[in-house]
């Protein structure tokens, strides 16, 4: 695998080793643990990933991308962030989750769509949760289908809207 040899180079796209055995570079996380992560925490299906490689760029900050990438040489983005790893707890993005989110089955939270519109424009808000702190899908009723918004952080009774600055939207103009 190219650069593994290397360590980690913070301006360089380096695939994920498949299991911590092939691991070179201390600390990245593996393919294994970035399809297990999304299994286990929100349920989505391993499978959900099978098309798909997985890169770090930087320290933890792991790209999805469909296929195999074109070469590598100079490249400032390939497919789009996922996961922000090498911290304390996993963080999926925001557009993994409007991207994958549909497919999850746990720790997603439904909003009506007052509470969805106030968070959408980054307002946290109190709310009943009987299910693991942490991060979570937020997601809201669209047209008959749950559609996943972004990710919540969830804790002490409180969901923080982590939804980027620039994404943030006033729905109820």
């Amino acid at each position: 695998m190219a650069g593994d040899s290397d360590g980690n180079v913070g301006q360089r796209f380096d695939r994920l080793p498949e299991t911590a055995a092939d691991r070179v570079v201390e600390g990245r996380a593996t393919r294994e643990e970035v399809v297990g992560y999304f299994a286990d925490r929100f349920g989505v299906p391993p499978g959900t990933f099978d098309e798909y490689t997985f890169w770090e760029k930087g320290a933890g900050k792991i790209w999805v991308y469909a296929g195999e990438a074109p070469s590598l040489a100079e490249l400032e983005a390939l497919g789009m962030t996922c996961l922000r790893t090498r911290q304390e707890h996993w963080k999926p993005t925001t557009d993994a989750v409007q991207r994958f989110g549909r497919h999850a089955d746990s720790c997603v939270v439904e909003l009506d769509r007052e509470r969805a519109a106030r968070f959408a424009a980054g307002e946290d808000q109190e709310l009943e949760w009987d299910g693991d702190w942490g991060y979570l899908i937020v997601a809201c009723e669209v047209v008959g289908d749950l559609e996943p918004l972004g990710v919540g952080l969830y804790v002490h009774g409180e969901l923080r809207s982590v939804v980027p600055k620039g994404r943030q939207r006033d729905l109820e103009a």
